[in-house]
């Protein structure tokens, strides 16, 4: 697949190198020079220099031959422009980055009849991806797949935890094994697949799936600390902390807006119904004093600056948060704040980026991809057809099927099935299944890739 993509930034760079990992043809345009030379050195792609909106730059790009156009400047314009040129010459998908929320709630325009497939907002991914760790306690990271009947999560081992001491094939409850599927265990730069012999340690990253209601069981067993936020504390009033407030309104958690500027106050005021917004510096430990106790208190650093997001959760961590997020966008500084556990979650905005356009690329049969933050690899939402070899199979006999794939859970006729070595697959299953890396380039043929 040819693939054109348009900036090459920091979301522009990450989704190039996923493409070229991933064996396809990839242009990317950028005005800087600086930036095309260092995807250049590093990365087997084209690249031409020049504004993405402009249709002889687009043409020089070889437009006319690709089959995908992502437009992923910082200036929404440049990249709804590229979408509209890009489609008009015959490109089949396009998809466009946009920061301006109204692009997504206007009732008045059709942006797939001008030519844009998908519009992704950032604020919009980042803040659904917060507001997903923040319904689940204990939790380090979430993932919904199957319209949201299938929740993958992210789990830190701490010392009280009844999980140490135990293997999979050892749990006193042997129910969990038939609603629970362990997907991985992150152990430092390690990744192991789970087995019936597997054990914990402290400080292992565990992952697992199931429905949101057996998840919601298995987190309050397995973190003995789990309980629900009192209140969430968002630091910074921009469009990030404001998306992430309405998202917590809408799940009904109580949440505190501190925003330093009096006007952008006012603003996020005027526009949220149950939000506490307070006028002050969430920098300022008598800020935080003043907002309640900090023990059952979720802490989300959301403004603009990284260095001020990371000293801000831990701020609120020395005061007594039990738990601290933070909005990262610096890949340096992200490798340093999870090395170091400096917070208990970092919300990489290029990530869920990331994953709002990957399935746009994967194949026709895929309609969903998940990246996650801390552990190698991807979650993969597959539909299988008459054709494909796995439909009449059960899982323990399909034929060829690395070592490093699992099979996660099934979706037939509104049931999820978890994917035990006995269930049988059927056309018009949807199934989740988890790849490590070095496995995703080798699914082609069974994902439908082009």
């Amino acid at each position: 697949m040819r693939i054109v993509v348009i900036g090459g930034g920091v979301t522009g760079s990450h989704l190039a190198e996923k493409f070229c990992e991933d064996e396809h043809d990839v242009v990317v345009v950028d005005e800087s020079a600086d930036v095309l030379a260092s995807l250049d050195a590093h990365l087997d792609l084209l690249t031409v220099q020049g504004n993405g909106a402009d249709p002889e730059v687009l043409e020089e790009a070889g437009i006319g031959r690709a089959d995908l156009l992502l437009a992923v400047t910082d200036r929404d314009d440049t990249n709804l422009l590229a979408c509209i040129f890009a489609k008009a010459r015959g490109v089949e998908r396009t998809a466009a980055r946009v920061s301006a929320p109204g692009y997504m709630t206007s009732r008045h325009v059709d942006f797939a009849k001008l030519g844009v497939d998908l519009l992704v907002n950032q604020y919009d991914e980042y803040a659904r991806d917060v507001c997903d760790v923040l319904r689940m306690p204990g939790s380090v990271e979430v993932t919904d797949l199957l319209d949201g009947r299938v929740m993958v999560v992210g789990m830190s081992i701490h010392m009280d935890s009844p999980l140490l001491g135990n293997t999979l094939s050892g749990f006193g409850n042997p129910d969990w094994i038939r609603r629970i599927r362990f997907l991985a265990v992150a152990r430092g730069e390690e990744v192991l697949a789970p087995h019936g012999g597997t054990s914990f340690l402290v400080g292992d990253d565990v992952y697992f799936a199931g429905e949101p209601d057996a998840i919601s069981t298995f987190l309050q067993w397995a973190w003995p600390e789990h309980r629900k936020f009192q209140r969430i504390v968002i630091a910074g009033g921009g469009e990030l902390g404001l998306q992430l407030a309405r998202k917590l309104e809408q799940a009904r958690m109580p949440t505190v807006l501190v925003e330093k500027d009096p006007d952008r106050a006012d603003y996020c005021s005027e526009r949220l119904r149950r939000t506490l917004v307070i006028k002050g510096d969430a920098l300022e430990r008598q800020t935080l004093s003043g907002i309640g106790d900090p023990e059952d208190m979720a802490y989300v650093a959301a403004t603009g600056s990284d260095e001020l997001n990371i000293i801000g959760c831990l701020v609120a961590e020395r005061y007594g948060a039990r738990f601290t997020a933070a909005k990262i966008a610096k890949p340096e500084y992200i490798e340093i704040a999870e090395q170091l556990r400096l917070l208990d979650r970092v919300v990489d905005p290029n990530l869920a980026m990331v994953n709002a356009i990957l399935h746009f690329v994967r194949g026709r049969n895929v309609s969903a991809v998940a990246l996650f933050s801390r552990l190698p690899g991807e979650l993969i939402e597959l539909k299988l057809d008459d054709a494909h070899p796995w439909a009449g199979r059960a899982i323990r006999d399909l034929p060829a099927l690395p070592e490093d794939v699992i099979l996660v859970a099934a979706l037939r006729s509104g049931r999820v099935l978890v994917a035990t070595g006995d269930l049988l697959l059927a056309s018009g299953d949807r199934i989740v299944l988890y790849c490590q890396p070095d496995t995703v380039e080798r699914l082609d043929r069974l994902l439908g890739g082009g």
